[in-house]
């Protein structure tokens, strides 16, 4: 990918569980640069503290736009240098966002990471995880829906990565390195 410049965020895309915003936080201390974490800033453009809640209040659809605009927001008016930012796992997902990337990506102001994880690392981080605030997308449980998803998704964020990083069986510092070494 080269080097990353001030101006250019970087966008890190995956499922829940995959990482971003533990990867995320460790990114922008390693690149001195700030942290966004959409899932924290999404719901709020519907007034609500968390994504289940305005999953729940507005529904999916409302979500989405929300998420659109968040993420509008952060490219817009962000700082030099530009935040590392941790996207929620449908953001992709989301009609207009992966138009806003790769217009973004074109010139030259964002870079894309997926962190691919198989269904096996997912569910095992999140049994562990607090999943009280993660909604359910597909009427099952937070853990039962981790293949639906992972099906649906993949293709998307692969096709939206500049760079795709796996995260199976590695710690946090070990995928910080790997993805900074390559920025």
């Amino acid at each position: 990918m080269g080097h990353l410049p001030s101006h250019a965020a970087l966008l890190l895309i995956g499922l829940r569980g995959s990482g971003k915003s533990t990867i995320g936080r460790a990114l922008s201390h390693r690149l001195t640069r700030p942290f966004v974490d959409l899932d924290d800033l999404s719901p709020g453009v519907l007034g609500c503290v968390h994504a289940a809640e305005a999953i729940r209040r507005y529904g999916e659809p409302a979500f989405r736009r929300a998420e659109l605009a968040a993420l509008q927001d952060v490219l817009r008016d962000h700082p030099d240098p530009a935040p590392v930012v941790a996207l929620g796992g449908g953001t992709p997902t989301a009609h207009g966002v992966s138009e806003l990337i790769h217009a973004y990506r074109a010139s030259g102001r964002v870079r894309v990471v997926y962190l691919r994880a198989t269904e096996a690392t997912l569910r095992a981080r999140l049994e562990h995880a607090d999943n009280t605030h993660r909604p359910t997308l597909t009427g099952k449980g937070v853990l039962e829906e981790i293949g639906v998803l992972l099906n649906l998704r993949d293709t998307l964020y692969t096709q939206t990565a500049d760079r795709i990083v796996r995260v199976d069986g590695r710690g946090a510092d070990n995928v910080v390195d790997d993805v900074a070494s390559q920025l």
